[in-house]
């Protein structure tokens, strides 16, 4: 990886990236690629970056999504490490009424014959597209990361920005993207408000060995506490769809007994949840606990500084959608800022950011309305509610119009889409 030693000399960079993990990874990638000078920091020491204790999670990649990571060098990387998801079936506990999504009905709609089907997406794990950050970055011109580090001072003016590091390093830029999640520093320090609630509940994020092929189809249970997401991954070469990430969502006042219990008793609860249909099943490696809230940042630009994926907003994880949002943000700002370069403007220019909040902050606002709506008329068991919900999964099963709607929504494929998400160039 990358890194500059202490100097006296300021570095001197078009973009300054605070966060180099997967949303700042790839913006710092498709910047760099296109003439962009850029620098950025991350607190983590990279080295560590792949190892599965540090981060277990599996990301949804939709199929736009997975557009970007292609347009930026990633997906080449990662591909052999991805699962595709083909159908995703949705159920309210155990209900016989469910709601099945399969790629090909789409495909029979908009595609001409012959023409093989897309799947929704794929699901990877993060340290997937961890490794792959390690091995691009070195090899990019234009990129430096200096990490691991965090930025000590940071000064935005009018005329450009000024960070010293802790390792005493000082960078100059024409701009700054807050890419370090939730708790961002650099979104506190410029005094954007954050609006946030908390929905008393964790997700428990495991990874699963069984004995019967899922055959690359998503799983989401909806049980009084929250989702049970059963989510396709790559096996072993002898058993090579005969492994899946757990999202468990659970109550606040269980989650931290369940996390404390040892491996046979978590296997047992676990086993309750997840049913027989797959055989015997083996957790494999460690488990994650993840406080669940929903916020988002009053505005995702303030004197030339961008916010960017969960430094603007954090979602529930029930649709899935966290990374792709993300991943939308990245592509719509690199095009944003392209545009701008190529007509001569200053890409710190608050009106070259107005472009960029207006673009996304409809469509995040959307989207976060929607999580949280899911997650307010699924994570509850009341009789009347659930009845209402059933017959309206088994409805829209039997109308192929509605379901392709929410199934073109599931890839990603809906509403005004940066180029990079189209699988075009980022220049025009």
């Amino acid at each position: 990886m990358t890194t500059t030693p202490r100097t006296s000399t300021a570095h001197k960079a078009d973009v300054l990236v605070i966060g180099g993990g997967l949303a700042g990874g790839t913006l710092s990638l498709a910047l760099a690629q296109n003439g962009f000078v850029v620098a950025t920091v991350d607190r983590e020491d990279l080295a560590g970056w792949t190892d599965q204790g540090f981060d277990g999670r599996a990301s949804a990649i939709s199929l736009s999504s997975r557009r970007v990571l292609q347009g930026v060098g990633i997906w080449d990387v990662i591909a052999e490490e991805t699962a595709p998801m083909l159908d995703i079936r949705v159920c309210d506990g155990h209900s016989p009424l469910f709601l099945h999504y399969d790629h090909k009905e789409l495909a029979s709609a908009t595609l001409a014959e012959g023409q093989e089907a897309e799947p929704f997406g794929y699901m990877v794990e993060n340290r997937s597209m961890r490794k792959a950050l390690t091995a691009l970055v070195p090899k990019t011109e234009n990129l430096t990361y200096f990490a691991p580090n965090e930025v000590a001072q940071l000064e935005r003016s009018k005329d450009g920005v000024r960070a010293v590091l802790k390792g005493g390093q000082e960078i100059h830029a024409d701009l700054v993207v807050a890419c370090e999640g939730r708790n961002s520093p650099t979104r506190d320090q410029a005094g954007i408000k954050l609006t946030q609630w908390d929905y008393k509940q964790a997700g428990i994020v495991c990874t699963v060995e069984h004995e019967r092929p899922h055959n690359f189809c998503a799983q989401e249970h909806f049980l009084p506490s929250g989702p049970f997401a059963i989510l396709p991954l790559v096996g072993t070469t002898d058993k090579p769809a005969c492994r899946s990430s757990i999202v468990w969502t659970e109550r606040a006042d269980l989650w931290p007994i369940i996390m404390e219990l040892d491996d046979d008793d978590f296997k047992e609860e676990l086993e309750l949840r997840f049913g027989d249909f797959l055989g015997d099943i083996e957790v494999v490696g460690p488990r994650f606990a993840y406080p669940l809230t929903l916020q988002y940042a009053d505005t995702i630009i303030a004197q030339r500084l961008a916010l960017v994926a969960d430094s603007a907003h954090g979602m529930h994880p029930i649709a899935g959608q966290g990374l792709n949002m993300g991943l939308r943000d990245v592509a719509a700002l690199a095009e944003v800022l392209v545009n701008a370069r190529g007509t001569g403007l200053d890409i710190g220019e608050m009106s070259v950011l107005q472009n960029y909040e207006r673009w996304r902050r409809f469509d995040n606002a959307v989207m976060l309305g929607v999580t949280d709506a899911l997650v307010k008329l699924f994570s509850n068991d009341i009789e009347p509610v659930k009845l209402a919900r059933d017959l309206g999964m088994a409805a829209v099963n039997q109308l192929p119009d509605v379901k392709r709607f929410f199934m073109r929504h599931a890839m990603g494929t809906v509403g005004e889409l940066p180029r990079l998400m189209r699988g075009e160039s980022l220049r025009p």
